[in-house]
Order: structure tokens, then C-alpha cells, then sequence
């Protein structure tokens, strides 16, 4: 995926007097980071503050999710602040070569996520995050922020931050870390040499997750053809084939949603497929806690990585039997709904649904997820506003939907199965190409301003 590239060393190199740096070329010069910076502090905001027009604002959360080491206005949607900001807030306004570190991260991996402004528009910081200003102008911006990217620097923030799920990085912790420089021509030649390579690891990198996005697409678009019934399989192709290659006869479901499916489907209603199950789980008990997850079904709590308040008991939760759905009815639109294949309980706030006929439930818990019946659930959903839809069984249980014999609900999912998993190794393949290359840019990154290789 990547050469193996050979770079030179330096000529001559001496000891840091810094343990974990080690040896720096002949040349180079240490520095603490509160003798290089000066500090301030972020508008003391809330997300409520933010408006789509006014003043460009960097905030916290943005910082950890949407920027990497550097930010542009005219480049980079932000969020604004209002012009009164200007007159009360001054310290808070940030100009070119500025670093903005968020103040706390959820990870440790995140401890000392920063982005630099690297235009002259003017612009704020935001809530929840710190300032710093290079003191001295005969300093490349651009390669002390490859500095305060590299793994080095990273490493002596995660050693001195402290929390259990959030960490909190203060002004002291960066002031006490430790820069390092070579002279300002040979600074401007490694950023010169980082950028051109750094943009094109970017570059495979965003190459190979548009790949991905197409390949999940793809997934998407194999299994709801399949189980609407506009696809059969072909053990001839051994793929999956449009019903009009295929020669089996098709007929009008008479459901707009539906369209034409093959003979031998049926059209029914939900309810005549599912009942509402209300049954209370005992008091003190200590069944699986379950939720159900827009991106992966339904899924034990215990086994996933939970942020914020957890249950502090089950009293008064709903009972599920392996084989019932879980409805989300807030999120059922957008795919919160699944079936369980756990005995446990799960939120009063969720619907529980059992079937009341032979039925495979993994062919209904692709039909229930595919775009084109969310886009039937969101109509019989009831709200005044999008975010706030909720979708009560006595509509859903309306809804029809196109149902073939058990035996080819079978064969559907078996496929259907089949051919995600392969779609599944090719994302794996791709996103561990991604994840290698990411690594080798870090790993570049360091060695090019760690002087453990020399470029030009």
C-alpha cells in the first residue's frame, strides 16, 4: 500500500536533557510551551448562542469531530456568534496562527485535540475551549501545529490529563509540555514536506471511504430489492437479478409504497403479523437489559460503551422473548426498530412486537430497516415537528406490507446474508487500508518533526 521509503539522518545530533525526547540534531532548541504562548479563554457560551449568520465561531465539539489540525471560514461551515460579542467578549476573538484546544474529550485519544485558524477572517473561539497565541512571529505556524499533532507531544498530555469519562485538559498541563525547533528555514522545509505528504495519504484516504459509502450503498440497495421483491435469486448468475430478467411473473400489490411484486407474494398489514405485547418485567429482577440501535439492531447495554445515566433498576420494563422486535417509537422512522434475538428486558418507552404467524423474523427486520419503509413509517408517524414523530402501533399495525412464503423468507435472508457478508469484507479490507494509512501518516508526522528522519 505504501514504499518503504529510506530518509537520511542528521550529521550530528546531541542529548535534549528530556528522557522521552532523547537525542535532537545539533541546532535545535527546546522550550516549554507557556514560554512560546501566551493564553486566553473561549467565549463563555452554550450551543443555544450559536446562529447560522454572524461572526465564525470554533467550538468545542467541532474541534474533536470536524476540523483536524487546522480551520478556514471560508472553507469550513461554522456555526456564528452575534456582533455584540465583539465589544464584550475581545479576548475571546482569535486571529490568524492561533491554537484552539478543546478543554475536555470523552477519550484519552482525544486529550489535546486542537485546531489552528490558518486564514485572517476575523473569527471566536467557543465555549469549552483554550486559546493559545505564538509570542514570537519568527515561528512556522504550520510546523508547530505538525508538532502539537504528533504522537510526542500528544503523549505528554494523555500522561498528565486526569478522569475516568471525561478528561480535562487545563492551561498548567499545556504549559508544561515540551516544544521542540529546529531554525526557521528548516522548520518552513519540514512543514513543506509534511503537506505535500500528508495530502496525499488524504487523498487515498478519502478515496477509500467514498469506496466505502458506495459499498454501503450498495448493501442497502441489495437487500431492500430483495426483500420488496423487485430482485430474485439467480442460482444460474448466483446473484441476486431483477424480477424482469428473471422471468417470474409479477403482479400489482395495489400499495403505492410496494409497487409490483411476484406472484405468489401476498400483501398484509402488520397487525395481522404482530400483536402489541405489554408485559411488565418482575420487581428486583435481574434479566439483560436490551436496547435497540438505529445503525445495528438490537443489542445487550452491557455490551456496548454507554455515555450518560444507566437504569438503576429494570422494575417496571418490558419482558422480551427472543424472536419479538423492539420499536423505537420515537426513531422507528429512521430505523430504530429490530429484532431481538435475546431473552431480557428493555425502556417502557419502546413497543414490544411478537409475531402471531410463521414468519422468518430476519426478513422482516431487513424489510423494516430498508430506506424505502422508513419513508412509509415517517408518514404514520404522529408529531408537530420531524424530531419529535412518534409511530404507535395502531398506525403501524396498518401499514402493509409485501410478504412471500415462509420457505422464500427463508432463502431471501440466507442470500441476502450471504451477499452482505462479502460487501462487509470488502468495507473491513478497505477501512483497514484506511486505518494503516493513518497510522504511517502519524508515524511520519513524528519521525519528520522529531528529526528521526531528514527531509528536504
Amino acid at each position: 500500500m505504501t514504499k518503504t521509503i529510506t530518509y537520511p539522518k542528521y550529521p550530528a545530533y546531541k542529548d535534549s536533557c528530556v528522557e522521552w525526547l532523547g537525542e535532537i540534531p545539533e541546532g535545535w532548541e527546546l522550550a516549554r510551551f507557556r514560554n512560546i504562548f501566551r493564553f486566553s479563554k473561549g467565549l463563555n457560551i452554550t450551543k443555544q448562542d450559536l446562529e447560522d449568520t454572524g461572526i465564525p465561531c470554533i467550538n468545542y465539539g467541532e474541534i474533536h469531530s470536524k476540523y483536524g489540525f487546522e480551520v478556514d471560514p471560508s472553507r469550513h461551515l461554522l456555526k456564528c456568534v452575534s456582533n455584540k460579542y465583539i465589544e464584550t467578549s475581545s479576548k475571546s476573538i482569535i486571529q490568524y496562527g492561533d491554537f484552539i484546544f478543546a478543554d475536555t474529550s470523552e477519550d484519552i485519544e482525544g486529550s489535546g485535540n486542537f485546531t489552528y485558524l490558518n486564514c485572517d477572517q476575523i473569527a471566536f473561539a467557543g465555549y469549552h475551549t483554550i486559546i493559545a497565541r505564538l509570542k514570537k512571529s519568527d515561528t512556522n505556524t504550520r510546523f508547530v501545529a505538525y508538532v502539537i499533532d504528533s504522537l510526542s507531544f500528544r503523549t505528554q498530555i494523555r500522561q498528565a490529563v486526569k478522569g475516568v469519562k471525561v478528561y480535562s485538559i487545563t492551561n498548567s498541563i499545556l504549559k508544561n509540555t515540551v516544544l521542540w525547533f529546529p531554525p526557521l528555514p528548516e522548520q518552513t522545509v519540514i512543514a513543506n514536506f509534511l503537506d505535500d505528504k500528508c495530502a496525499k495519504i488524504d487523498r487515498a484516504i478519502a478515496q477509500k471511504e467514498k469506496l466505502i459509502a458506495l459499498l454501503k450503498e450498495r448493501k442497502q440497495i441489495v437487500i431492500q430489492n430483495a426483500v420488496t421483491g423487485k430482485t430474485v435469486w439467480s442460482e444460474e448468475a448466483q446473484a441476486f437479478v431483477p424480477v424482469a430478467e428473471s422471468g417470474v411473473e409479477v403482479k400489482d400489490s395495489g400499495v403505492e409504497w410496494i409497487g409490483e411484486i411476484p406472484v405468489g407474494w401476498e400483501v398484509k398489514r402488520v397487525k395481522n403479523l404482530f400483536k402489541l405485547i405489554v408485559d411488565p418485567a418482575p420487581l428486583n429482577n435481574d434479566m439483560e437489559l436490551l436496547s435497540i440501535y438505529t445503525n445495528i439492531g438490537v443489542r445487550p447495554r452491557k455490551d456496548l460503551e454507554q455515555k450518560g445515566n444507566r437504569a438503576s433498576t429494570t422494575d417496571g420494563y418490558w419482558k422480551v422473548e427472543e424472536g419479538d422486535f423492539i420499536v423505537n417509537k420515537l426513531l422507528a422512522w429512521m430505523g430504530a426498530i429490530g429484532l431481538s434475538e435475546y431473552k431480557g428486558v428493555t425502556s417502557p418507552a419502546y413497543d414490544i412486537l411478537r409475531p402471531i404467524t410463521d414468519l422468518d423474523g430476519h426478513f422482516f427486520h431487513l424489510l423494516f430497516r430498508t430506506k424505502i419503509c422508513s419513508l412509509e413509517l415517517k408518514k404514520h408517524s404522529r408529531g408537530i415537528m420531524e424530531m419529535r414523530l412518534r409511530l404507535y402501533f395502531d398506525r403501524f399495525g396498518s401499514i402493509k406490507v409485501a410478504v412471500p412464503a415462509l420457505e422464500e423468507q427463508k432463502r431471501i435472508v440466507k442470500q441476502v446474508f450471504t451477499e452482505s457478508k462479502k460487501i462487509d469484507q470488502a468495507i473491513t479490507l478497505q477501512q483497514t487500508q484506511i486505518d494503516k494509512l493513518r497510522e504511517y501518516k502519524a508515524t511520519l508526522i513524528d519521525s519528520a518533526v522529531r528529526a528521526k528522519i531528514k527531509v528536504s
